[in-house]
């Protein structure tokens, strides 16, 4: 209670936050429950009829379901391999700029592309590798037949992924290089003087240095691995068809808002979370297995 005397005025500050985290996050998680319903809007949540785990049994047995599971599923390991460690990589090598204003205008334009929506972020790649884009009118005054990649269903996963980069490498480097700044310099001076070479200093200092952040966030990543993004995918469907661009988060758009299936969608959108967090549980798990501390210590 005496910290509680003593920080008021920080707990009233934070009050608007918490106010809009419940209504907005808390209040609407309540609403799962018609996941277990034969959910009407007429009708409502009390009379509404109680259906138990026959939603989560349809989904089972539902192709159209497991196909938007297998393209998460998918999307993510792809990501996780081409995508993750490119703001490592990008942290690392501007580390390594000495000129502090050289290194903050780089910062910058890298980082900028994250306040992109991502409407801007297709048109921009639209205009540059769409049928009528840049590349395309290039190639077809060099007299070549233009490649349209934006409606490509084979180039799909590594047009997406290339889009996750370039609007969010930038965000993820920033993170990466405040936990650079925390190594502590004089281990680079000691392994110089040691003789150990630039690529030894890498591996042996600064690697085991991020090390901490690396498994944190992939930690983070794995909880949210089924949720890849709703508005990046929904806005390209049409253009490189549902058999390339359907993953959980358009599913259950589709079935709970276009088709009017509330109970089926919430029970999708439920299924998503109950895996995610089973995801976080192992990778914590496996985090403190290896002597991190991951998101929350051993109990």
């Amino acid at each position: 209670m005496s910290r509680l005397r003593r920080d008021w005025q920080l707990l009233v500050m934070v009050l608007p936050a918490i106010g809009l985290l419940a209504v907005f996050h808390y209040v609407p998680t309540l609403w799962n429950v018609i996941a277990f319903l034969d959910y009407s809007p007429i009708d409502g949540i009390i009379d509404s009829p109680y259906v138990g785990l026959g939603n989560f049994t349809y989904l089972m047995g539902e192709p159209a379901f497991w196909h938007a599971v297998r393209n998460t599923l998918t999307i993510t390991l792809f990501q996780l391999v081409f995508y993750f460690p490119v703001p490592i990589a990008l942290a690392v090598l501007l580390n390594g700029v000495l000129r502090p204003k050289l290194r903050a205008a780089i910062q910058n334009i890298v980082y900028l592309p994250h306040f992109f929506s991502w409407v801007l972020v297709v048109t921009v790649f639209q205009q540059m590798i769409g049928g009528a884009g840049l590349t395309a009118q290039t190639m077809r005054d060099w007299g070549m037949n233009p490649i349209d990649l934006m409606t490509n269903p084979d180039t799909f996963l590594g047009l997406v992924t290339a889009q996750a980069i370039w609007k969010d490498a930038g965000w993820g480097m920033i993170i990466f290089l405040a936990a650079l700044s925390t190594i502590n310099p004089n281990l680079y001076e000691a392994a110089a003087v040691d003789g150990a070479s630039r690529r030894q200093r890498l591996w042996h200092i600064t690697l085991p240095g991020l090390r901490p952040v690396i498994v944190l966030l992939l930690i983070l990543r794995l909880g949210d691995a089924l949720n890849v993004g709703f508005e990046q995918f929904i806005l390209q469907r049409d253009a490189v068809g549902m058999g390339a661009a359907e993953v959980l988060d358009t599913y259950v758009y589709w079935m709970g808002l276009r088709t009017g299936d509330w109970s089926i969608g919430a029970s999708a959108g439920l299924f998503k979370g109950v895996v995610g967090l089973v995801l976080i549980l192992v990778a914590n798990k496996i985090a403190h297995r290896i002597g991190e501390q991951g998101i929350y210590q051993r109990s």
